[in-house]
């Protein structure tokens, strides 16, 4: 299944706040279409589903993206929840769009794409690229890719930089100082759910 690029307010609508998707907020209370508004209790395995899609969306993975995450984490030692969140955040679009260079992680991954990003002075064109401790994250020093960044840094998308991350507004050079903890992860999620939904596959 390829990357979902239709009605972001319609995805957030039906599973809820998801700061990596959109920065926009439905006035609307229910989710979408005439199921929405009926409270009906949902099964384990709509639950499980709407937590690994919260996931899917949220970073803008494919299914097969996501399941080869799932796949690395379960041979890590360690709770494999906690984990996977850990690889997705470690993630260089993910880590642009939490030191608030971008807005969402599509205008994150856009700006990796298109070869605004430099990591230890290296051009890094690749969004999954695992950022590491120690990693130098910085703009390349082009006059359009500065102004872009500038105005992004004006409208941040998160209130604040996770504590594993450190930002220098003045020379945009950003340092990855550790992994990010289970705390400073931005989605509300039951990871456990995620988990459960592949390991029943």
């Amino acid at each position: 299944m390829s990357r979902y690029r239709g009605p972001k307010l319609r995805i957030s609508r039906r599973l809820g706040d998801l700061p990596g998707l959109t920065r926009k907020k439905s006035k609307k209370a229910f989710p979408a279409g005439e199921q929405g508004q009926q409270s009906k209790k949902p099964s384990e395995y709509a639950l499980r589903l709407e937590e690994k899609q919260k996931l899917r969306f949220n970073y803008g993975l494919s299914e097969r993206q996501l399941l080869k995450n799932i796949k690395v984490a379960k041979k890590v030692q360690g709770p494999t929840g906690v984990i996977l969140l850990q690889i997705l955040e470690m993630r260089l679009d993910n880590t642009i769009f939490r030191l608030g260079i971008a807005p969402t992680i599509p205008g994150s991954r856009q700006l990796v794409n298109h070869g605004h990003i430099l990591v230890n002075n290296q051009v890094v064109s690749i969004c999954s690229y695992q950022c590491k401790p120690g990693d130098i994250i910085s703009i390349k020093q082009k006059e359009s890719s500065i102004k872009l960044i500038k105005r992004y840094l004006n409208s941040p998308g998160l209130a604040n930089i996770p504590n594993h991350l450190e930002l220098q507004k003045e020379n945009l050079v950003a340092k990855v100082n550790g992994v990010i903890e289970r705390d400073w992860v931005a989605l509300q999620l039951n990871e456990l759910l995620v988990v459960e939904y592949y390991s029943r596959k």
